[in-house]
């Protein structure tokens, strides 16, 4: 995850708002997942749509804070300073990928170690021009639904429990983490190369995020009509069709076709665009002011929110963990968010970095 963007997020007002509600948007979909979602249709529905946005939004920030991080000595040609940078980068990708190979013992969903690998292709990709950073992230969106024609998606998988069977295997690491995880490589890696792309605009231009919040909502819009439009023409009202039609055209992050990359690029461009506009707008706003602290302590808080929200709960009534009502899981999930909100606020107060950050710091310098 791109974390030291913070002299950056100044200028470019907004980046870390958007992080804090990518963040709280995985809190409640995470939360929901492993506490439960019986009870009401209308709450589920509504959590619901955070399900593979929240973390898309994720991704797409990192690229962003990537290309910030970046843009400065790759305008200069200033080959000392990149180096620099790369040796960064490639740390902190590394330092990701151990904690979250640590991480999954306990949470099997975890995004981190799928991270680090977007990272070193962006990487590998970071003296491209914006033509073949474009080129590259369409290619792994389209040549994912090929990938998986000669590799069956269900491979390895136990949906009704999700869990991965043969995780712990050489055979089934790979696969889980370029083919079929939570957050497979190819094509998740589109996310942080659109916002590496995304990141090497001009931010500061009010008519350019105007311009990318028009289009980007429009598109989602659009997708999400059609998808559903066509779903509902095909399937003719038939249960297993639609089921289906949901996995190929659908908006599902699971797999994670064509339409769902769109998709998910298109609102994480929309919230990332609202959150600059609003906080170009109200630059004292108390809220703001706290999201963005919340924003500057996200892997804090990825963490945090499985070890101690999650292990909470767990603790408290290990036998009802996936039977809690939907009601319960959306209000924990929106009292932690806001426990973290006041925890960030009073944190930042006289340090500069949150925990986890300050122990990666540490670590890799």
């Amino acid at each position: 995850m791109q974390y030291n963007i913070k002299k950056q997020s100044v200028r470019i007002s907004g980046i870390d708002l958007a992080r804090a509600l990518a963040i709280i948007g995985m809190i409640i979909v995470n939360f929901k997942v492993v506490f439960g979602q019986n009870g009401s249709s209308w709450l589920k529905s509504i959590a619901n749509i955070f399900d593979g946005k929240a973390a898309a939004t994720f991704v797409v920030l990192a690229g962003v804070g990537l290309a910030l991080m970046t843009n400065t000595a790759l305008k200069n040609n200033d080959s000392q300073k990149l180096k620099i940078i790369r040796i960064k980068i490639f740390k902190r990708a590394l330092f990701l990928f151990i904690l979250g190979f640590t991480y999954i013992l306990v949470w099997p969903a975890d995004i981190l170690h799928f991270y680090s690998i977007y990272m070193l292709i962006i990487l590998l990709l970071l003296k491209r021009n914006e033509k073949v950073i474009l080129i590259s992230l369409i290619v792994f969106i389209f040549i994912y639904p090929l990938l998986i024609s000669f590799w069956d998606y269900k491979t390895g998988w136990n949906f009704d429990t999700l869990e991965y069977l043969d995780f712990w295997t050489f055979n089934g690491f790979f696969r889980n983490l370029f083919l079929n995880g939570f957050h497979p490589v190819i094509p998740w890696v589109s996310f942080m190369l659109f916002g590496f792309w995304f990141g090497k605009q001009d931010l500061k231009n009010d008519r350019f995020i105007k311009k990318a919040f028009w289009v980007s909502s429009i598109a989602f819009i659009v997708i999400q009509i059609l998808s559903y439009s066509f779903i509902s023409i095909l399937s003719k009202g038939n249960e297993q069709s639609v089921g289906e039609l949901t996995e190929i055209i659908g908006t599902s992050p699971m797999p994670p076709l064509p339409i769902y990359m769109f998709n998910g690029i298109a609102i994480s461009i929309s919230i990332i665009s609202t959150c600059i506009i609003i906080g170009k707008r109200y630059p004292t706003n108390i809220i703001i002011l706290a999201l963005n602290k919340t924003g500057q302590l996200a892997l804090t808080f990825y963490v945090a929110h499985v070890i101690v929200g999650m292990g909470i709960i767990e603790l408290l009534n290990p036998e009802k963990m996936g039977n809690y009502p939907i009601a319960f899981s959306v209000s924990y999930a929106l009292v932690f968010s806001l426990l973290c909100v006041l925890f960030a606020t009073y944190w930042l107060k006289n340090r500069k970095n949150g925990p986890v950050e300050w122990l990666m710091k540490r670590i890799i310098g």
